[in-house]
């Protein structure tokens, strides 16, 4: 999978029976290190394999855990078409696999539940971002954060004009006149018969953005993310009359980009979107401080995980690299169990307030410690009531 959306964190979040693997590493597009790829998997399913020793768990019972894991290994495709990253969850019965647009640190987890922490940069209101770079000839989605950017292979958007509007069937195209059955709601094109040629190419563009803006949404689904698009200067009106995704940047990366590499569209990109994120994060810094000892804000885990799980929380500030071991129960009381250090079956409690954030529409912000709008903790919240 090359996309990550909440529905799939809350997946990874679900409970389960016996121990979960959390394998991350960086992967290569291309050139000598993507050769390397495999041998360091294998080395971290040989860690997960000793770890999986440590919690009581039967030798027959850890291999047929990470055997779909060990498939990749023999699976020349799969490491052909790597992104940046690969985050790889494995527990009985169930398996999981995504190659991401951004690069891991190699990390092995062996848990009561998936470590997550790592992909909360892919969810947070802190950088994510979308390209659509259209032509006549090419669509290409890229997805970006601050350091990354990876070409997205969403089904069923089109991937150029002539696919979109069949024109390699002049029959079949000159039967989407006006009234003509079959042409499918606000999809029907409208030929004029006589008129220039802008009013011609407006009528196709129109149908072609159409349908690329289904497959966006559809892929995107209720992702809040800014998409930044890329094109010559005359697409975007016609875009924009198509576009159903309410996030659209204003503007756009201007100019062809069918000769522009992922790294350039990025960097175009970047510089429009980096101020957006850095408003809305400060916005967000601001509106904690002045809350604060207010009873409108939290830094205490104990408090912010039920607040969470009851979808209070409006705004989180979690800190990267970071993990409090513990328990949450849900019912009665909601008590949230700490431990100094992980005990079997523990989660990690900063991992459940950011997924209860996320699952009830919240923001979340996965930051550096240093940056979180608060010396004491690793955590900070501000609650819709």
């Amino acid at each position: 999978m090359t996309a990550l959306r909440t529905e799939d964190l809350e997946t990874l979040l679900a409970e389960r029976d016996g121990p979960c693997v959390s394998l991350y590493l960086p992967t290569h597009r291309t050139g000598r290190d993507i050769k390397q790829d495999p041998i360091r998997l294998k080395n971290l399913l040989k860690q997960a394999e000793h770890e999986l020793e440590g919690v009581a768990i039967r030798d027959t019972d850890a291999a047929g855990i990470l055997q779909p894991a060990r498939d990749l290994l023999a699976d020349p495709d799969f490491w052909e078409h790597a992104s940046d990253g690969l985050a790889v969850f494995l527990a009985p019965g169930f398996a999981g696999t995504y190659r991401l647009p951004v690069t891991f640190q190699e990390k092995c987890v062996v848990s009561g539940a998936f470590h997550v922490k790592s992909l909360l940069p892919l969810l947070s209101g802190d950088g994510q971002f979308y390209v659509l770079a259209l032509s006549q000839k090419h669509v290409r989605l890229l997805h970006g954060s601050r350091f990354n950017v990876g070409e997205l292979e969403p089904d069923g958007m089109p991937t150029n004009l002539k696919e979109a509007l069949w024109l390699d069937d002049p029959e079949r195209v000159l039967q989407y006149h006006s009234g003509t059955p079959g042409g499918g709601g606000r999809r029907a094109a409208v030929y004029h018969g006589q008129g220039g040629a802008s009013d011609v190419e407006k009528t196709h563009l129109l149908r072609y953005f159409r349908l690329v803006d289904d497959g966006l949404v559809e892929f995107l689904g209720d992702d809040r993310a800014p998409l930044v698009l890329a094109g010559v200067d005359h697409y975007f009106p016609i875009y924009r009359e198509a576009s159903r995704y309410p996030h659209l940047v204003d503007g756009g990366v201007k100019g062809s980009p069918d000769d522009l590499s992922a790294a350039t569209l990025h960097d175009r990109a970047w510089a429009m979107v980096e101020p957006i994120f850095r408003t809305e994060q400060e916005k967000a810094s601001r509106r904690y401080t002045e809350r604060a000892g207010k009873g409108g804000t939290s830094e205490t885990l104990a408090e912010i995980v039920p607040a969470a799980h009851h979808g209070r929380v409006d705004t989180l500030f979690v800190a990267l690299g970071e993990q409090r071991w513990g328990a949450f129960i849900p019912d009665g009381t909601g008590s949230v169990i700490l431990h100094d250090a992980y005990e079997q079956g523990d989660r990690d409690l900063l991992d459940v307030a950011a997924a209860a954030t996320l699952k009830a529409g919240g923001r979340v912000y996965a930051l550096p410690r240093e940056r979180i709008p608060t010396t004491d903790s690793a955590l900070a919240a501000i609650y819709r009531y």
